[in-house]
């Protein structure tokens, strides 16, 4: 019998677990096999230091379910009874951040661990300083403390509500996480549709941690986002785009792409990409073809420990809204041309999700280098290989290709070109012939 099998068989009563006052399952170190060695170094430096100063610790969320199901976890998250300036107090590599909703950075060179302090829910006559809420349900402000108990039900899914205790190394399960990593569920804690209203993201989140741990989304916790996809426009662009890099770069981009469609919440991250894909009627280039490709090579880089670049994933992305809005630029010549729909595009993507500069410029560079791949004709190819950015505008030519593009098997003669000897790639651009003259502009008559 597995591990999780042995958890749920006790929270069922099979082996029966004591139940603290307050209600979580406590699932005693004899019946779990998380160990210390399975937990960041660093991770329990806080967790004892934290102990030792009076508080109570627990490792939670993602890194108890993580080593329960197998994986390594990416991250090691800190829940805690002390309040985030009595955390940062005990730790001089900490920092404190956040406004809407406080908590600690504790750094260990370039591992960070997050401390945050319990939560609890909201009263009316909370000062606006703890607590802020919009009309609509959106959490503004979320600096309410409160006990374990009550920080285990704001959790959102609760397979992300289990604590593991370093004082008795128990594992405490407040709300069936245990059974429903088992079942492979993934279920909100509390209504559905009032835990979305309160933080929208959280759609994003399940979305993510089905496609990322092949769970299903329980049909009472799925039901509501089809509904509610347009509470995502008021969320600040900079956290959006935060958002989109752990949905599409966490090496389960494709999967993912698929849940967002199939949940009608793909136009609210990407709205002129979704309007290109529904709009589009070829039958030998489709553009959603385009887009799956590009999340389906970029999955197959990370599992192979590539590295994947947010620039080539957003140019991959908005690769035909650009085409779209060259279309509609007249009287322009290609290159200048180019970098007006660029800066159209973009102005319009940064609407919805901030693409910081440091990507941007390379996503216009890819573009730009698009128009400029295949003029080979002379000196140009050699210049053209030594460009910094040949390498992923050359990948992006082999992707429209495999898209359906035709591009008269240019990727093929610039994967031939890149591995030829100097005297085959002289015979590669002359064979190209001369390049077509440019055409000259009438001069006007001189005025009598």
């Amino acid at each position: 019998m597995g591990l999780i099998s042995k958890l749920v068989n006790m929270v069922k009563g099979d082996q029966p677990a004591p139940v603290a006052p307050s209600g979580p399952n406590i699932i005693t170190r004899d019946h779990h096999d998380i160990s210390r060695r399975d937990i960041s170094d660093n991770a329990l430096k806080v967790l004892y230091r934290l102990k030792d100063a009076g508080y109570q610790a627990f490792l939670v969320g993602g890194g108890v379910r993580d080593i329960l199901l197998g994986k390594q976890p990416k991250d090691f998250d800190i829940a805690t009874d002390a309040h985030p300036e009595q955390v940062h107090k005990l730790f001089r590599n900490s920092i404190l951040i956040g406004r809407r909703f406080r908590l600690v950075h504790v750094r260990f060179g370039r591992e960070v661990i997050e401390v945050a302090t319990f939560r609890a829910s909201h009263n009316e006559g909370q000062d606006s300083n703890q607590a802020k809420q919009a009309d609509n349900g959106m959490l503004l402000r979320d600096n309410v403390y409160g006990t374990v108990d009550d920080d285990a039900m704001r959790r959102d899914f609760t397979i992300n509500a289990m604590y593991y205790n370093i004082n008795g190394f128990t594992i405490h399960d407040f709300a069936g996480g245990v059974e429903d990593i088992e079942q492979r569920n993934i279920r909100m804690i509390g209504e559905p549709q009032a835990r979305y209203r309160e933080d929208p993201v959280r759609m994003l989140r399940a979305i993510r941690f089905a496609a990322k741990l092949d769970f299903d989304i329980d049909p009472a916790t799925a039901e509501p986002i089809h509904s509610l996809g347009h509470l995502l426009e008021p969320i600040p662009a900079a956290r959006m785009f935060e958002e989109v890099l752990k949905l599409l770069l966490s090496g389960n981009g494709e999967q993912t792409y698929y849940l967002l469609r199939d949940y009608d919440l793909f136009k609210y991250l990407f709205p002129a990409t979704d309007a290109a894909i529904e709009a589009d009627q070829s039958e030998d280039y489709q553009v959603e073809e385009f887009v799956i490709l590009a999340l389906r090579n970029s999955d197959e880089r990370i599992a192979q420990g590539k590295s994947v670049t947010p620039a080539y994933l957003f140019a991959s992305l908005l690769w035909h809204p650009l085409q779209e809005r060259l279309s509609k630029i007249s009287k322009m010549p290609p290159i200048p041309a180019m970098h007006q729909a660029a800066q159209d595009v973009i102005l319009q993507q940064v609407k919805r999700t901030s693409i910081p500069r440091r990507f941007s410029t390379p996503m216009k560079e890819i573009w730009d280098m698009q128009l400029r791949l295949p003029r080979r004709h002379g000196n140009r190819a050699a210049e053209l290989v030594e460009n910094k950015r040949f390498r992923a505008a050359y990948d992006f030519i082999l992707l429209r290709e495999s898209s359906g593009e035709d591009l008269e098997k240019l990727g093929e003669w610039w994967t031939e070109y890149q591995f030829a000897s100097g005297e085959k790639r002289e015979q590669m651009t002359t064979d190209l012939g001369k390049p077509a003259p440019k055409k000259r502009k009438p001069k006007k008559n001189p005025q009598a």
